[in-house]
């Protein structure tokens, strides 16, 4: 196994602000043939991670949206399952019995989530309870305020312990991208992520906006695609927050394509922190294949 440099996060690879919003609005202009959109659509619908993260959640409303987690729609059995659902620590237990049987992964938050603003130990204990409670994946938060000051190291180091702590669960570092001002903080940020041992890298909680965007989700790409070219090693992405329409998710998984390659087009690689996009998609497949859309009554809220 090759050794990995670690490279001098004190410098800065400046981002052309102008290029990366060009060829976002390029990508925009693709058109999707009737045959590749369906795929697409059952593709994007195969990549979510279906989210409940409020104060008010119970385990029934968890159920529900593990339910919905395994078939989608009960009309379209045939359609795919969500690649996960992401809960609070205290609701992994009751997600993992809901999908006992299944491939659905079950993701927490932690680390404070959605703050970050915790001691590195409570961080550390948020994460070990949830692994132990069966999480397969952790999505935790990095400290923007520690970044912001330039503390890149301590960023550094806690992404590192948080990984340890995961165990055999993978592990979501969420950079907060709308708290960090600059498209070279996004990427100073992701590169720190990658080599602290990140599995994926995540725009945002969904909690503050602005929360995914396409320019800010293709510099995460074109680090990912750095890193991998530098290192060997493939890292997923997840854009979160705001992505409520089949045709965004389209043109998110165009810019995947385009910058990564058909090998990142798949659940492994790629997901979309989006419940809500969930049910545009269902219309959307629905509308392919009948010619008409469903009133949006018919689809559970969960």
């Amino acid at each position: 196994m090759n050794t990995i440099t670690i490279p001098d996060f004190n410098q800065t690879i400046p981002i052309d602000k102008i290029g990366v919003e060009e060829r976002v609005s390029r990508l925009n202009k693709r058109s999707i043939k009737k045959e590749s959109k369906m795929q697409a659509l059952k593709l994007a619908l195969s990549m979510i991670d279906l989210t409940t993260l409020e104060g008010k959640d119970s385990e029934g409303k968890v159920i529900q949206m593990c339910r919905k987690a395994r078939v989608p729609h009960a009309s379209r059995p045939d359609l795919p399952s969500v690649a996960a659902v992401c809960v609070y620590p205290t609701m992994v237990a009751t997600a993992k019995k809901a999908l006992e049987g299944t491939n659905i992964n079950v993701a927490s938050v932690s680390t404070a989530f959605p703050s970050g603003m915790a001691p590195r130990q409570v961080k550390l204990d948020d994460t070990r309870f949830a692994v132990d409670q069966g999480a397969d994946e952790i999505d935790m938060v990095i400290s923007r305020g520690e970044f912001l000051k330039g503390n890149y190291n301590y960023i550094f180091d806690e992404i590192a312990e948080i990984k340890e702590a995961c165990g055999d669960a993978h592990l979501k570092v969420i950079l907060e991208t709308g708290e960090l001002e600059t498209y070279e903080n996004v990427r100073k940020a992701s590169d720190i992520a990658m080599y602290a041992g990140a599995d994926f890298i995540k725009t945002s909680t969904g909690k503050i906006s602005p929360a995914a965007t396409q320019p800010v989700t293709l510099v995460m790409l074109e680090a990912i695609r750095d890193f991998y070219r530098d290192t060997g090693i493939m890292v997923g992405m997840k854009p979160a927050g705001g992505i409520r329409k089949a045709k965004q998710s389209l043109q998110y998984l165009v810019l995947v394509k385009e910058t990564l390659g058909a090998a990142w087009l798949t659940p492994e690689w790629y997901r979309f922190g989006a419940s809500s996009l969930t049910n545009d998609l269902l219309m959307q497949i629905i509308k392919q294949d009948t010619g008409v859309y469903q009133n949006p009554d018919y689809f559970s809220e969960d």
